[in-house]
């Protein structure tokens, strides 16, 4: 049986439930539950601490989990990226009270507060800067306001919190986080999480693509396909019209209207975008 691991709170929650139900698991599930059984997929899922998930995936109790970039590296645990999951983005920044620092080298000799202890240490360790790490559980914006710190160090995602707290970001980012599947570093290779992966995979990409649908002229074939390669090529079909061929293609998300107006330059008509919600390639 597939045992997974994934957030039972915080922003990685509800989008890795999601991302878990569009891949065909935890259909019928609450999000009050602690443990689901999902017997159609011989798997079983374990809503846990997200602070905790790299921990217990590392140490082999449970097969892959879903974590975050900046917990999987401050938890020091065993366990390794297996794909990311393209959610859940956010960078690691240091904020200080404006005026008070502006580079890292700065904070030399000062008390930085973070939830991150282990991030931050390897960071002012590879950077030669020597700061007390004053460790903090939960939100540390007020650790300057209340005296325990000069600095802190955390996840930022659009920094109103930081703002709201008197506090300035400084320096280059000493992360980017997001959400990613991991596995025990040295685990054996097992069917189950391989066809796990595949799944996930292919609700990246179909987030990622659509299929766009359009009649063009059968001379202007050639370079509609230009425009629309697809994966492996395109799908091309004769119409009842002599001279008109339809023609299928996955198209990413980001280009599509460009597309569009291109194909509809070339004389393309009926042009037609559908969603993908399932996708191997």
């Amino acid at each position: 049986m597939l045992r997974v691991a994934i957030p039972n709170k915080g922003q990685l929650a509800e989008p890795a439930r999601e991302m878990l139900r569009e891949a065909g698991y935890l259909r019928n599930s609450s999000a009050r539950e602690l443990v689901v059984q999902d017997p159609a997929n011989d798997a079983e899922f374990f809503f846990l601490r997200p602070r905790d998930i790299a921990t217990y995936v590392g140490s082999g109790k449970l097969d892959v989990g879903i974590t975050g970039r900046d917990l999987l590296l401050d938890s020091g645990a065993n366990a390794a990226v297996l794909i990311e999951l393209g959610f859940g983005a956010a960078t690691f920044r240091l904020a200080v009270p404006a005026g008070s620092a502006a580079t890292l080298a700065d904070l030399a000799g000062r008390r930085i507060a973070t939830s991150y202890p282990g991030v931050l240490a390897a960071h002012l360790a590879a950077h030669g800067v020597a700061a007390t790490i004053v460790r903090l559980d939960g939100a540390v914006e007020n650790a300057v306001r209340l005296g325990v710190a000069d600095a802190v160090a955390d996840v930022v995602a659009t920094g109103t919190t930081l703002r709201q707290a008197g506090l300035v970001v400084i320096d280059e980012p000493l992360l980017h986080s997001e959400a990613l599947l991991v596995q025990r570093v040295g685990a054996e290779l097992d069917p189950a999480v391989d066809t796990f992966v595949r799944r996930l995979e292919g609700v990246l990409v179909a987030r990622s693509y659509v299929l766009v649908d359009y009649d063009i002229r059968a001379e202007s074939l050639d370079a509609a396909c230009a425009i629309t390669p697809g994966i492996e090529s395109p799908t091309v079909s004769p119409l009842h019209d002599q001279g008109w061929v339809a023609v299928r293609a996955m198209v990413p998300v980001s280009d599509v209207h460009a597309v569009m107006d291109t194909l509809y330059d070339l004389g393309a008509r009926g042009i037609i975008v559908t969603d993908i919600h399932a996708c191997r390639l």
